[in-house]
């Protein structure tokens, strides 16, 4: 049944991806992607329903879907890819109001003005070349001749004198790493204007609901792991407060999460809503938070600084719940159920950091032949651990990803997100209980949004506070060496 539970969940946050994203950029029917991507553990999923856990999948059935489908996927989606309209230079004395107002939102400055977009790039600044047209969006590409950030900053004030708010100033590289300038309708305002007035920004009334919400199904889930049966709390319903601990200190790990990107997004005055708890009724009580930006982020050193900033208040949050619950956990005999999963089993091997941590503060008496039986409070602060590590992969829309987009660019980033895709598969072959993990990144796009000075790189601080994170993704994900520490 949790098994079904999990397929649903995964199948759900699939199609919300593709929804969001790759939907905009191809014709291919959403259902049939949504099909290709969720193959794969179908494929797992039946084999386990039919022979059941113990009988171990072919060696075909695991690894042909995870070659296969990306395959498939990208050939569909680039089959279906939409092209842009050619937009016509002249018009004739005879065309309608209507073929002039599909001119107009097709291309969104005429010839006078495309005079006063051409005095926007100083040669010394950017060497304006050649404009494309495309559907509402104006591409300008030239050769840079000074610092990217001055250049960008030069040239979205000239605009701005120009046109006002009329635009969006993007300022991106090309595949050949070759950088240019993007104009783009500023419906930001008009649209945000309107979507506030069916979703206001920040709905403290709601967050709070969801909050309390959660409080609850992660206070039962706390109480079944301090093994409270379902029958002793129908007797005595006191027995849910055992749950408490586990369940106030998830929510402040997360809580601190999510504020800190919150807080982040709103040092750089981009507008966010407040973080909203997800709570579920069953496994650890809760999906996590979310927090949503409103606009675009303005340039990678922003991206970066609040895409590290959950990560780092988690991180820095779970260590003293984890330590504290390790020194009061029990030492359990190894067996065949022992596992990354089990609470009162569990295997610490799989983890550098966590085996270190286990031996520190449990002593000689955990030896490589034991398992643990954790603490509530240990609990909260190794799932802390792990939400830290999952949103530090480098793929994507994780903060991971956003890290290294903002350190080495996109098209970097997204070599880096194929190469962690294929490395976390075969850390899975180690320990089976990463493979949905590993699953789950194969159905991310490599794709993240840039920001919108793109170009303009970061400093030699963040550069090492980057790679600094992305090192404790390792100690987290590592396994722990035989003899060395146990």
């Amino acid at each position: 049944m949790l098994s079904l539970l999990w397929l649903l969940l995964l199948s759900l946050i699939t199609y919300f991806i593709l929804q969001r994203g790759i939907a905009q950029i191809t014709r291919t029917p959403l259902w049939l992607l949504w099909l290709v991507m969720m193959t794969p553990a179908l494929i797992w999923s039946t084999w386990i329903l039919t022979h059941g856990s113990r009988q171990p999948i072919p060696l075909i059935l695991a690894i042909a879907p995870l070659l296969i489908c990306p395959v498939v996927y990208w050939f569909l989606v680039y089959w279906g890819r939409r092209e842009t309209p050619a937009i016509a230079t002249q018009s004739t004395s005879q065309d309608s109001a209507k073929t002039t107002q599909e001119k107009t939102h097709l291309c969104p400055i005429d010839k006078a003005e495309e005079a006063h977009l051409r005095d926007c790039f100083p040669w010394s600044v950017y060497y304006l070349q050649t404009l494309e047209y495309r559907s509402q969006i104006v591409i300008c590409r030239g050769k840079l001749r000074t610092n990217p950030e001055a250049a960008y900053q030069t040239i979205k004030k000239n605009i701005e004198h120009y046109f006002g708010d009329r635009f969006l100033v993007m300022f991106q590289n090309s595949l050949s790493d070759r950088p240019f300038f993007a104009l783009v309708p500023n419906n930001l305002k008009a649209n945000s204007e309107n979507y506030l007035k069916k979703a206001p920004l920040t709905r403290p009334i709601f967050a709070l609901a969801l909050l309390f919400i959660t409080l609850f199904t992660t206070t039962i889930a706390g109480a079944q792991i301090a093994d409270v049966t379902e029958k002793s709390l129908q007797s005595d319903p006191s027995l849910l407060l055992k749950g408490l601990p586990y369940s106030i200190a998830l929510i402040v790990i997360i809580g601190l999460y999510e504020s800190a990107h919150y807080l982040m997004a709103r040092f750089y005055k981009i507008p966010s809503t407040l973080p909203y708890f997800i709570p579920v009724p069953f496994f650890i009580g809760t999906l996590g938070a979310f927090t949503q930006m409103r606009t675009p982020i303005p340039h990678r050193k922003a991206l970066f600084d609040i895409s590290i900033a959950g990560p780092i208040a988690s991180f820095l949050s779970s260590l003293p719940f984890l330590i504290w619950g390790l020194a009061n956990s029990t030492i359990v005999p190894l067996s065949p159920q022992s596992g990354i999963l089990n609470f009162n089993s569990f295997n610490p091997h799989f983890s550098l950091l966590l085996a270190s941590l286990s031996k520190l503060t449990l002593g000689s008496a955990l030896t490589a032949d034991n398992a643990i039986n954790l603490h509530p409070i240990a609990v909260a602060g190794y799932v802390g651990l792990m939400l830290t590590a999952i949103n530090l992969m480098p793929v994507g829309q994780f903060n991971g990803g956003h890290i290294v987009h903002a350190i080495f660019g996109q098209k970097t980033s997204m070599i880096i997100g194929q190469v962690t895709r294929f490395l976390m598969l075969l850390l899975a072959l180690l320990e089976p209980g990463l493979l949905i993990w590993a699953m789950l990144l194969f159905l991310i796009s490599l794709n993240d949004e840039p920001a919108l000075n793109d170009v303009s790189e970061l400093d030699n601080w963040r550069d090492f506070c980057g790679l600094f994170v992305l090192g404790i993704l390792l100690i987290i994900l590592l396994p722990a060496p035989n003899g060395i520490i146990f």
